[in-house]
């Protein structure tokens, strides 16, 4: 069974009859539908919104984000498509604006804006609290890199949401491994800490890297770590986390582990980190 269809062509080919369409796919947009048992991704919902559009349609924003590989997207969010007209289908995101032609791509067969195109986009017309994690993540599923964007914001200078997009694009960082370290980082540096360096290695006697810390300061020796869910269901990860945290300690490190709950107190977590940073020798 195909995930996606039009169901005109379905029905018009004789692969459905209406009942089979009516039970075994449910509708995404007007004509696309998608078979139930399969779960909506924003990869998905990207395709989908595509083939409502039409062939000549350009995906944007966190749909564009989504066709190249970004993970930890809402599956929720409506596609997002790009069009110089006003011209707005029912059920889609649509965002106004030219395109030139090297802003769009081709990948997994749709058009889409680059990687670069897509990251200044979301920079600029996304609040920032959502795009950073956001392109974070689009820079840790690609090889984009802050000097592929840096001619974009160049060559549109009086583009809405430009000056936006720098003040965004200045708190990324592809190392972050998930939206919730993403957040963590922003707080810390709301906070007036110093930027921490994401994915701190750690190497044994033979060169070979045998920890990593999420993010963290080398010149203080302070870590920050965020404990998902699978640092206290997972009795193994568990474990070793017990493990890794006493060698980190015994090579002078601080470590300070953070929690969803505390993400939800940024105040009080900046203020932990901050007495650790002091104590290490650091001026904040």
């Amino acid at each position: 069974m195909d995930q996606l269809i039009l169901g005109s062509q379905a029905l018009r080919t004789g692969r459905l009859t209406e009942h089979q369409l009516r039970t075994r796919y449910r509708m995404v947009y007007r004509n696309v539908y998608l078979a139930r048992d399969v779960e909506m991704t924003a990869e998905i919902k990207a395709r989908a919104g595509w083939l409502f559009a039409g062939p000549d349609a350009v995906m944007g924003g966190v749909s564009a984000a989504a066709v190249h590989g970004t993970k930890w997207l809402d599956p929720d969010t409506p596609a997002v498509v790009v069009r110089a007209d006003r011209h707005r289908p029912k059920g889609l995101t649509v965002q106004s604006y030219a395109l030139a032609a090297q802003d769009v791509c081709v990948r997994r067969g749709m058009r889409v804006t680059t990687a670069a195109r897509t990251a200044f986009d979301l920079a600029r017309l996304l609040p920032q609290s959502r795009a950073v994690p956001i392109v974070d993540a689009l820079m840790n599923a690609t090889d984009l890199k802050l000097i592929d964007i840096e001619p974009l914001i160049a060559a549109n200078p009086g583009v809405r949401g430009v000056h936006r997009a720098r003040s965004a694009l200045a708190l990324v960082d592809g190392g972050a491994e998930s939206p919730q370290e993403s957040r963590l980082r922003l707080a810390l540096v709301a906070g007036g800490l110093p930027s921490p360096e994401t994915q701190i290695q750690f190497f044994d006697e033979y060169g070979e890297a045998f920890i990593r810390v999420d993010m963290g300061w080398r010149q203080w020796r302070v870590a920050v770590e965020y404990d998902g869910v699978q640092h206290w269901n997972d009795s193994r990860q568990r474990a070793w986390d017990i493990e890794r945290l006493a060698i980190l300690e015994a090579m002078g490190w601080v470590v300070v582990r953070v929690s969803a709950a505390m993400l939800r107190e940024p105040e009080r977590l900046v203020a932990r980190v901050r007495t650790k940073l002091r104590a290490a020798g650091c001026p904040v």
